[in-house]
């Protein structure tokens, strides 16, 4: 940011301005920005890309099923057999539960249907189906709780709510208070990691006020997005948004206050001095914010359309994350002046502490022999990356992607280990009618599928279903939908179009993987071309590529042990990798580019070997504390009953870690000390100086004193 640029924002008026500005776009974005979660789509057919085939099998489907029917299944259990007083009763209840508002059709006896009883006695199921219109999965939770009143548990009758209902009940209470917990956890966190870094009670309100701000007009911006465009919002990209917008945004507070609080030893004038700061932090910090934004946006060539989704809600909320952080943060620095810092104020005129700290110390002993600490460094990441082999990206069954045991699930469970076929969740095949026939004797010959039934024609269209035998949502049921793929696939003029949920969750899975190959090269192109004209080089960005890509697959081995041998997971998504990846890579190339720009900045004065040193003396503190607060809030996510959410914010946590203190403070910075000028082949900055021939370790001792400014433009601004 232009120094001329910074004073304006932070002048005595206009930084009055700005906050006024600021607060005033907060109050009327946060009415708009409650709205967001009517505006969700957690539908995972909506997922889905248009050319995958259970998405063009729901077009056909759509003359034989409503795709806002929901089926739900009651499942009664007793061990020993069911009584007749259970048989009465659940046949009684049947036709209550038939009477409640939304049924769709008729809901039959259970001892009257082939599949209703299970062959023991003890095991029998009710299938109803509802349709509350568009968005009538909201409704059901509520409904699940009348069912449970028409059909209560008692005197060793166990009653469960399965099938689509029941799952979506489940969920919604695995979702509930979703947005607020991670707010009021990741704002709790951020207070306490700003106190213990400040050491100040008041000053940590300004970087969380300013992240409020940030939050609340994010959400307006993409309510507005996902209501008049074609934005795709849902529980998994909202609850991501309060922890990157809390965490980014305040890694940037985190930066900004640091620079003020060095400039502040400099200039006596607090204008003077965030002018100066700003001039000097502004840069890294827009073209860290700029790094995530294109990051994320490469979501956008995503095939899941809930991933491509997450790309624009991610960029909205880095991008207001960022005005906020560099107009509305100064602007209240200013505001408050020197006494926010209270009682560590920064006097003007004195020494900088960093200069003789922990990460100068820590510089003075990588410079004694910076090769064998890098190498040693990358070799313990790279061993760290084997744990990549216990990774099972393969997709999570319902029973898997809870972190308890829901009622849906516990029903479920119940269904398989009686071997009853799970009549809410059949495998559905859409043909041409001539060839329904056909479909239907190829289908009966496939292992896991039960009983064939063939619908009447619809316009030239027939619907073949079959029940699965195992849970729709286990690799056991995306197997048999393969194989009735490959049974229909190959008759003549059937044009046939396997769909169902377990089709949907396979075709689910297919894209992550495609996502994961396509998106994840891109960007790695992108990150490295922000860096080679940020860095105006080409060498240091390709090593902090290296870098951060060992980073990732470091952290992603060791989390990958933790979920198999402490978590007892049974899996992970297939997204994971790409969440985890796109986060990492984004992010973590913060810390990268906050200590390289410091270091660019004086190597103009001090050449790269002593102005890697005086950069990471100046930069280790706050960029540490940055990735705590970062990690923190990410790991936050692991509160919530979800696996998914669970492994993203483990991984994620554990991955800023491990840049913040081993990636960017040892192994860049070792490479910076043994390099020296070549880091920044081709360009010439540096080349020739006596930067080649002066001991590393020397340039330990430089660090600039009160006053001292490398940049003569910088000389006077007022």
């Amino acid at each position: 940011m232009h120094r001329q640029i910074a004073g304006k924002l932070t002048g005595p008026v206009t930084k009055w301005l700005v906050v006024f500005v600021w607060l005033g776009l907060a109050v009327v974005a946060s009415g708009f920005a409650q709205k967001l979660t009517d505006v969700q789509n957690n539908e995972a057919a909506s997922w889905l890309p248009g050319d995958a085939e259970s998405t063009q099998a729901l077009d056909k489907l759509a003359k034989f099923q409503d795709p806002d029917e929901i089926p739900t299944t009651v499942v009664y259990q007793r061990d020993g057999g069911l009584t007749p007083a259970d048989h009465e009763a659940i046949s009684a209840q049947a036709e209550e539960i038939g009477r409640l508002d939304g049924v769709k059709g008729k809901v039959a006896d259970p001892f009257t249907t082939p599949t209703g009883v299970s062959k023991d006695g003890e095991v029998a199921q009710t299938l109803v189906t509802f349709n509350f219109g568009k968005d009538g999965w909201n409704e059901m939770p509520g409904v699940v709780d009348k069912i449970r009143d028409i059909a209560p548990e008692g005197d060793g009758l166990q009653v469960h709510v399965a099938g689509g209902g029941g799952q979506a009940a489940d969920a919604a209470e695995s979702f509930e208070g979703l947005d607020s917990t991670l707010l009021f956890s990741a704002a709790g966190v951020v207070i306490i990691i700003l106190l213990l870094t400040y050491r100040s009670p008041v000053l940590w309100l300004l970087p969380v006020i300013s992240a409020g701000v940030a939050l609340f007009v994010a959400q307006a911006v993409i309510y507005f997005a996902a209501e008049y465009g074609d934005v795709t919002v849902n529980g998994q990209s909202q609850g991501i948004l309060t922890v990157l917008v809390f965490g980014a945004g305040t890694d940037y507070a985190l930066l900004l206050v640091a620079r003020y609080r060095e400039e502040l030893r400099r200039h006596e004038d607090k204008h003077e001095a965030m002018a100066f700061a700003l001039h000097r932090a502004a840069p890294a910090i827009v073209a860290s914010a700029a790094t995530v934004i294109l990051g994320m946006l490469c979501l956008l060539f995503a095939d899941m359309n809930s991933t491509a989704g997450l790309g624009p809600v991610a960029a909205i909320g880095i991008g207001v994350g960022l005005l906020v952080m560099i107009t509305l943060l100064p602007a209240l620095l200013v505001v408050t002046g020197r006494w926010i810092f209270w009682p560590r104020r920064p006097s003007f005129d004195t020494s900088e502490p960093t200069a003789t700290g922990f990460w100068a110390r820590l510089g003075r002993r990588i410079a004694v022999s910076p090769r064998k600490v890098w190498i040693g460094t990358s070799v313990v990441l790279a061993i760290a990356c084997l744990g990549l082999f216990k990774l099972d990206a393969n997709g999570l069954t319902n029973e898997e992607q809870y972190t308890k045991e829901f009622d849906s699930i516990i029903g479920q469970q119940v269904l398989n280990e009686h071997d009853m076929a799970d009549t809410s969740s059949p495998l559905m095949v859409a043909t041409n009618t001539g060839q329904a026939k056909q479909v239907a004797d190829a289908l009966g010959e496939v292992d896991g599928l039960g009983p064939t039934f063939t619908s009447p024609d619809s316009g030239g269209t027939t619907l073949v279903s079959a029940p699965l035998l195992t849970d729709a949502t286990s690799p056991d049921s995306f197997v048999t939908v393969e194989k009735a793929r490959d049974a229909v696939g190959g008759i003549d003029e059937a044009d046939a179009l396997v769909g169902g949920s377990s089709a949907i969750l396979l075709d689910m899975d297919h894209a992550n993987n495609h996502d994961n190959m396509l998106i994840i090269p891109l960007v790695l192109l992108v990150v490295m071309i922000i860096l080679m004209v940020l860095l105006r080089a080409v060498l240091a960005p390709l090593l902090l590529m290296l870098t951060v890509v060992l980073s990732f697959g470091a952290a992603l081995g060791l989390s990958s042990l933790l979920f198999h041998y402490v978590f007892g997971f049974a899996g992970a998504d297939a997204s994971l990798p790409l969440f985890v990846f796109v986060f990492l890579v984004a992010l973590g190339i913060d810390y990268n580019i906050f200590l390289m720009t410091r270091v660019r900045e004086e190597t103009a004065t001090l050449g790269t070997r002593r102005g890697a040193l005086v950069a990471l003396s100046a930069t280790g503190g706050v960029i540490t504390s940055a990735g705590l607060v970062l990690a923190a809030t990410f790991l936050v996510m692991s509160t919530m009953p979800l696996v998914m959410f669970v492994e993203i914010g483990v991984a994620v946590a554990l991955g800023v870690m491990l840049d913040t203190l081993v990636v960017r403070s040892v192994l860049v910075t070792a490479l910076n000390l043994d390099l020296g000028s070549k880091i920044w082949w081709p360009s010439s900055l540096d080349r020739g100086s006596a930067d080649r021939e002066e001991s590393p370790a020397a340039g330990a001792e430089v660090s600039r004193g009160p006053g001292e400014d490398p940049d003569p433009d910088l000389a006077a601004v007022r």
